[in-house]
């Protein structure tokens, strides 16, 4: 096992009651603990979460969140669907579950990605955009709807937009990238290849770089001038997406906001395009 277990196995001498439950969990079902929220922990381990919180900080660590990349970093693969299947089994209790435990992990991760934020980082990656003659998008899988989200937005904002998720099918747009450009790269647990690959050339031809991820361990980070962590930890077998989409709609507003006077006169020419094809549904009074 990595470092992590070994800090683990050699304090638990030294460990109370409690803080022995949450190690032991952690020792037995490391690949788990890489989806469990601070409550989530502390639920599955019967102890409260400002002990999850202090068994962490007892470790070593600032807090959950580095002891939590940690264990990441020390996981030897990526899981599978039907192993994170699996452990969504032994993390919920179905009979006692209720729909509205979802919505409260959804705004765990909300949470997590709001006081993880580095603002300063997050600026940075809206003045890049706003500065870029063409804004490249990187996902793939599940990671598209996010992709397929922000390029329909910033494409209402800015004039050159693209949207690409395939190596094969992208080269030839990759043709003209450049230091004046962005790329967007946006990637998930279980990473797609060829999201980093197309993140990868874009940084090596001299654009700017800005991924959208989960964590520091995220093949994505080392491609990257500007990181930003979306947590989408959900221990089933899908990813949690609402804090990912949450970032996005922050970036778009920011950016939106700065162009508000360029896009005012674009905006009205789309509606006037809309009305023309009849594209939303209107109730008629009769």
């Amino acid at each position: 096992m990595g470092n992590v277990y070994q800090n683990i196995a050699g304090k638990k001498a030294a460990m109370s009651k409690s803080q022995l439950k949450i190690a032991e969990y952690i020792l037995e079902n490391p690949n788990a603990v890489s989806f469990l929220t601070v409550g989530k922990l502390a639920k599955v381990t019967g102890v409260s979460e400002a002990t999850v919180v202090r068994f962490a900080t007892f470790l070593g660590y600032t807090g959950y969140t580095e002891l939590q990349q940690e264990v990441q970093a020390s996981l030897q693969h990526q899981l599978t669907t039907s192993e994170r299947l699996k452990i969504s089994k032994q993390v919920y209790d179905e009979k006692e579950k209720g729909v509205d435990e979802v919505f409260r992990d959804d705004m765990a991760n909300i949470k997590a990605t709001m006081e993880e934020l580095d603002v300063e980082d997050f600026h940075k990656a809206v003045n890049y955009i706003l500065n870029a003659e063409t804004i490249y998008i990187f996902a793939n899988r599940s990671a598209m709807s996010l992709g397929v989200f922000l390029h329909y937005y910033l494409s209402m904002i800015l004039d050159d937009v693209k949207l690409l998720h395939s190596v094969e099918t992208a080269s030839d747009s990759l043709y003209h990238i450049n230091k004046d450009d962005v790329s967007i790269g946006i990637s998930f647990a279980r990473y797609t290849k060829s999201t980093t690959e197309l993140f990868s050339f874009a940084q090596e031809k001299g654009a700017k770089t800005i991924a959208i991820t989960d964590n520091l361990v995220s093949p994505l980070i080392p491609y990257a001038d500007v990181p930003l962590k979306a947590s989408s930890q959900m221990p089933t077998f899908i990813d949690s997406f609402a804090a990912p989409l949450s970032l996005i709609n922050a970036l778009i507003t920011f950016v939106s906001r700065e162009k508000q006077e360029d896009i005012h006169e674009r905006l009205e020419e789309l509606e006037d395009i809309w009305r023309h094809f009849d594209i939303f549904h209107l109730n008629k009074s009769e």
